[in-house]
């Protein structure tokens, strides 16, 4: 085996992946795939931590379009994001892999309240910490959360897990036929050409903390480990080096 690429990685899960070809609530077979995948990388000794979208049960953008008061329906999304923590963190207990959840909005009955010190303990001692509920604050996607963690806790890179998608592209290859994929990007370039990595918010915590991110294709059984051991697969986005 290679020797993995990182020491320590976010590992960024939609709710959409979560649901596999289902489209909606959690297809228990594409999580137990996606715990069998985290549970190798940690046996490379990585430490791994997940964030967790809720788009599979509830988006707050959706609802607030439909009339609801914003801050309400992103509440309703962050506890969204922790009924698939704890889905997730079964499937990976079933697979003996400790983990832990930790949310930003207390809930001690079902995870510990986010601590950045206590998250890097668990990570150091080989447990896979799972963020939910967001920021804790609404107006902010689970895309910021995941580069706000990566920031605090140190992490080398966040994977971009996606759902049958295998990179960044110049256009919706489902849609355009001529769409190109982008092997590598610099952060200006997904700002400025509206590229569909994470919202501005996200890229631009990452590009001012030099944590690079890899877009990926979840779907495919194997690819988080390749991405660990730095296999190029997915595209890659980083600050160009003359920068």
């Amino acid at each position: 085996m290679t020797v993995p690429k990182y020491k320590r990685v976010i590992l960024k899960l939609s709710g959409e992946a979560l649901a596999g070809e289902i489209g909606y609530g959690i297809d228990p077979t594409v999580m137990q795939s996606i715990a069998l995948q985290i549970k190798e990388v940690v046996a490379q000794n990585v430490q791994v931590a997940v964030v967790v979208g809720g788009g599979n049960i509830w988006r707050g953008i959706a609802g607030s379009a439909k009339g609801m008061d914003r801050a309400t329906a992103d509440y309703m999304g962050m506890l969204a994001t922790v009924m698939n923590a704890l889905a997730l963190q079964d499937a990976l207990e079933t697979e003996n892999v400790d983990t832990r959840v930790q949310t930003s909005i207390e809930m001690r009955q079902v995870a510990e309240p986010y601590i950045r010190r206590r998250a890097m303990r668990h990570l150091e001692k080989g447990r896979v910490v799972i963020f939910a509920a967001g920021t804790g604050n609404p107006f902010f996607s689970t895309d910021t959360t995941a580069a706000l963690r990566a920031a605090e806790i140190e992490a080398d890179v966040i994977l971009m897990a996606k759902n049958n998608v295998d990179g960044v592209y110049t256009a919706d290859p489902a849609i355009d036929i001529n769409a190109k994929k982008y092997d590598e990007l610099d952060f200006m370039d997904v700002i400025n050409q509206g590229l569909a990595v994470m919202d501005k918010t996200a890229v631009t915590l990452c590009m001012e903390n030099h944590i690079e991110i890899i877009v990926f294709n979840i779907s495919q059984v194997g690819n988080i480990m390749k991405v660990v051991l730095g296999d190029k697969i997915g595209t890659e986005v980083r600050r160009n080096n003359h920068e």
